[in-house]
């Protein structure tokens, strides 16, 4: 009997691997030795599992190689990733830019006409939709998030998420925080109503050598779809030395609600410095997990494989403009929000050495956790340490600087008050804190006690100091059940005169 040609045995193989209920890599052409570049194979075969609405199993203990081509694979269906191993080689890439999986969505975005203006707390967006959405309105008119420090920048066109549903419903746990005057965009996202999950799969990086600048790479999973839940993942990163560019997520979830990652192992990256756009040094890293312009998204079981206290290597978690963020039952080294988070949610988890950065909005509750860092909250100055609503602590530990010599502050922050960022600058209004260890005995000499506030300003300690750009100060302090480890009392601030109004309730 003769061969067939190459090409029809291939067409063959492919066909019945779909006639399967489920697609394999090996029936594209993957050999899946650690060595042969199988990228090609692996893009194929979620192509054919797309058209076919079929899942994708990768080979048990199989170790699939990913090369320097700029291809993506599309995950539209259930995938597991098994016991397989993957290999992605960034040392000399076609495009640094190019996900290795996308997981997109089964609809398009679109614009939404008729709407002119939205406003803090409205209801309803007037219009009707397909169905829910997640929709982004944007003000071309208005720049936010003015950054000001090494890194500073002209900020960005006022914007924010929230869902909708048909009838134009805003999601009361996604409200409208900003009002726009004048919507120049707005954009309605249709959400996958049906979970979709990836699972299993150890994946290890070959770090690039590049320049250390702000050139970020995105050999990632890209999640673009709502309503994903992301198991048992592991990401490993070996060859870096003392320099390269940074990462924007290895896992990087992004215009999309519902999201969870879970039991997953994820690495640190090394720290790098770079020059700033200030013209100065500026230390620079990557994130292994990053959220942008999304809502209702979980971390949980998680942890690192770095040493979280090790400031050799960057924190795991950077977001902007997300919506009800929640790490439960995590170990990292930081949760970072950069331009504004909208409610977020820490439990049952332990933090390192750079603890917990946010600016944003709502509530933000922290319970029964574990922070080693320097300040158990810090409001990025850059952004000007705002947080328009409250803080709550319950039942957490506090080691500050993971047991060095310092004087632990429970809020960090600067009231750069002659910087304009684009918005008014708040304190949390309230803080509660009921329940909180403060383990301070390896404290300073000299040591007053811990506090609630750092200095804050050098400026603002004289009746006679104007403020360019007013910066509201916090209103009440509750403070139950607070002991320390040296037995001295948690005060409130050096700055008298700064906090001088502050109501401050012991229970």
């Amino acid at each position: 009997m003769k061969k067939l040609p190459l090409i029809i045995s291939c067409m063959f193989v492919a066909a019945l691997a779909v006639a399967q209920d489920f697609v394999t890599y090996e029936a594209f052409g993957a050999i899946g030795d650690g060595r042969n570049d199988d990228q090609k194979a692996i893009v194929a075969a979620h192509a054919a599992a797309n058209a076919k609405g079929l899942p994708v199993k990768a080979g048990a203990g199989r170790t699939y190689y990913i090369g320097r081509g700029a291809q993506v694979a599309i995950i539209k269906t259930d995938v597991d990733f098994g016991t397989a191993n993957f290999v992605i080689d960034d040392r000399a890439l076609d495009n640094i830019r190019t996900p290795i999986f996308r997981v997109d969505p089964s609809a398009r975005p679109f614009a939404v006409k008729g709407v002119a203006t939205l406003s803090h707390g409205q209801t309803n967006i007037g219009v009707r939709l397909p169905g829910p959405c997640l929709v982004e309105a944007q003000n071309d008119k208005v720049r936010h998030y003015i950054r000001y420090g090494l890194n500073q920048n002209n900020g960005f066109a006022q914007k924010e998420i929230f869902l909708a549903d048909a009838t134009g419903a805003i999601d009361p746990r996604t409200p409208i925080i900003w009002d726009y005057p004048q919507v120049t965009r707005l954009t309605a996202r249709p959400v996958d109503t049906r979970t979709l999950t990836i699972k299993g799969g150890h994946f290890t990086t070959i770090a690039n050598q590049a320049e250390s600048k702000y050139n970020y790479h995105a050999r990632n999973i890209t999640i673009l779809r709502s309503n994903v839940r992301i198991e048992g993942i592991r990401h490993d990163i070996t060859g870096e030395g003392d320099h390269g560019a940074p990462y924007n997520g290895f896992i990087s979830v992004s215009s999309c609600a519902n999201v969870m990652v879970t039991n997953c192992i994820l690495t640190a990256h090394k720290t790098y410095t770079t020059i700033g756009s200030a013209g100065k040094p500026v230390r620079m890293g990557s994130y292994d997990l990053a959220a942008n312009n999304a809502v209702n998204i979980s971390y949980v079981n998680c942890r690192q494989t770095t040493d979280i206290n090790d400031n050799r290597y960057w924190g795991l978690f950077g977001s902007n403009y997300c919506k009800n963020l929640l790490y439960d039952g995590c170990t990292f080294s930081r949760f970072d929000a950069h331009m504004g988070v909208a409610n977020a949610t820490i439990r049952n988890s332990s933090l390192g050495y750079m603890g917990i950065n946010a600016i944003g909005f709502g509530t933000f509750l922290v319970e029964n956790t574990t922070v080693r860092c320097a300040n158990f909250f810090n409001l990025r100055s850059d952004y000007g340490s705002a947080w328009n609503g409250e803080f709550v602590v319950r039942n957490c530990t506090f080691v500050p600087g993971n047991g060095r010599a310092v004087v632990g502050t429970l809020v960090n922050g600067s009231s750069t008050d002659w910087h304009d960022f684009g918005y008014p600058c708040h304190m949390p209004r309230r803080i509660v804190v009921d329940g909180l260890r403060i383990d301070d005995s390896h404290h300073p000499a000299k040591y007053a006690g811990p506090q609630v506030f750092n200095m804050y300003s050098t400026k603002n300690t004289t009746p006679d100091y104007v403020e360019k750009f007013p910066y509201r100060v916090t209103e009440e302090v509750v403070l139950k059940n607070v002991t320390t480890a040296s037995g001295k009392e948690l005060v409130l601030s050096p700055n008298k005169h700064m906090f001088r109004n502050v109501k401050v309730v012991r229970q």
